[in-house]
């Protein structure tokens, strides 16, 4: 619709109250600052002469500007195609540049031409553009959003169109934006905390399979020498060193392979019930786990009742942001349960073994003084604190059980080398 992958990338803008289609076109330059030093790089322009005059506007002397090889251009539109993806640290910015705006005047299509001209990244560069265009053209931004479901979800549609209803977009958009800086950041403070674990396991892998294919045949050929009697255990290690020694490229080839298989098979659809029925169930991870997702849903709640949607949709939004399969069902329940006139908190008194005690008292005593939102926000507040501490410390408190699981491996392959040693000194006896 608004760009074509050939030769030239296309721009869709709105001059003189109508679309106009542009063709931009990639130069590469070679300029002289001021200072006397030379600058090179590319630039997409109209032509020759805008690329010339922006050079002049910044302070340089242009030297020599040519057009980019076509076979090029098309190589660099398609990878940066391929490879360019919206962060969501972008998408936080540009909410709240586009809410700030928005509050400070700035009518909806000025703002995204701000935004426009203010990102780089190719992706986002096209949804903006894609937006001006919905816009301009008699829709809504929540419309345009609803258009790109990988990027924006249904969350981000909802409280968008909520706004729009309301009368305050800036505000709803202020409010997404902070939705999404706290889920970004919980997310980060999940995964930092599993970095120094992960480290640690494939520090240890590696170190363990370098040991079994340098130093387990060197001691194999000793004991051979020797004549020494081996227990089972010492055999499956020379074994295992004998393997890894002589097909050392093919082990990390196996070893690799593995683990993107593994981690394909967590990804699948049908592993996912499994896999969150174990990660609830695991001392430590479990209980972290209920307090992200009991976060996930009180904040999800409470910012879609502050925008105005309905509870039941609320409800249903909410249910497609939390993760866990078992709390996906158990909204899908609060939602039925909902529409057929119950309490929103029954459900969840009925569920104490995924929701803690607080979540359903806190729900009640919002739905009887009318300040649900409000009770629900502060639920997220502090769980999202509970989850903030507990990630602080949780490196501490795996470390003794990557050294009992270190000591124990290291224990049986001492042991299982030390055992010939003792047999022969005995037959020397």
């Amino acid at each position: 619709m608004w760009f074509q992958n050939n030769s030239e990338s296309f721009r869709l803008k709105r001059e003189s109250k109508a679309l106009t289609v542009k063709i931009i076109m990639l130069f590469s330059y070679k300029a002289k600052l001021n200072t006397g030093k030379i600058l090179e790089g590319t630039m997409e322009a109209e032509d020759k002469f805008v690329v010339s005059r922006d050079l002049r506007s910044k302070g340089s002397t242009p030297i020599i500007i040519n057009e980019v090889d076509k076979s090029k251009f098309d190589l660099m539109v398609l990878l940066e195609t391929i490879f360019a993806k919206v962060k969501t640290g972008e998408l936080i910015i540009i909410t709240k540049n586009l809410s700030g705006m928005i509050r400070a005047g700035l009518s909806l299509s000025r703002a995204l031409i701000v935004l426009e001209k203010q990102t780089k990244n190719i992706a986002l560069l096209k949804i903006l553009i894609a937006l001006q265009v919905e816009v301009n053209g008699g829709g809504t931004l929540s419309s345009g959003l609803a258009k790109f479901p990988k990027i924006f979800s249904k969350l981000f549609v909802s409280m968008t169109r909520a706004g729009e209803e309301s009368g305050n977009l800036a505000g709803a958009l202020s409010e997404v934006g902070m939705n999404l800086e706290k889920a970004n950041s919980l997310t980060k403070k999940v995964k930092g905390a599993l970095i120094y674990p992960g480290v640690i396991m494939s520090a240890m892998i590696l170190v363990g399979v370098l040991m079994f294919a340098f130093v387990v045949p060197t001691l194999a050929n000793t004991f051979k020498e020797l004549g020494a009697e081996l227990p089972t255990s010492t055999k499956i290690i020379i074994f295992l060193g004998n393997f890894f020694s002589e097909h050392l490229i093919i082990t990390f080839v196996i070893l690799i392979s593995v683990a993107t298989g593994l981690f394909f098979l967590f990804r699948a659809p049908f592993m996912a019930k499994y896999i969150d029925f174990v990660i609830i169930r695991i001392p430590l991870i479990g209980t972290l786990a209920k307090e992200i997702n009991t976060a996930r849903t009180a904040r999800t709640m409470s910012s879609l009742l502050l925008s105005g949607v309905s509870i039941t949709r609320a409800i249903e939004i909410t249910e497609d942001v939390v993760q866990n399969i078992y709390y996906k069902k158990v909204l899908a329940e609060a939602r039925e349960s909902v529409e057929k006139g119950n309490p929103f908190s029954q459900t969840f008194e009925e569920n104490l073994k995924l929701y803690p005690v607080m979540m359903a008292e806190m729900i009640q005593v919002g739905e009887e003084t009318g300040k649900l939102s409000d009770m629900l926000l502060q639920i997220a507040d502090f769980y999202e604190e509970e989850v903030e501490n507990k990630t602080k410390n949780l490196s501490t408190i795996i470390e003794p059980f990557l050294m009992i699981i270190i000591g124990a491996g290291v224990g049986f392959f001492a042991v299982s080398m030390i055992t010939p040693l003792y047999s022969v000194l005995d037959n020397v006896k």
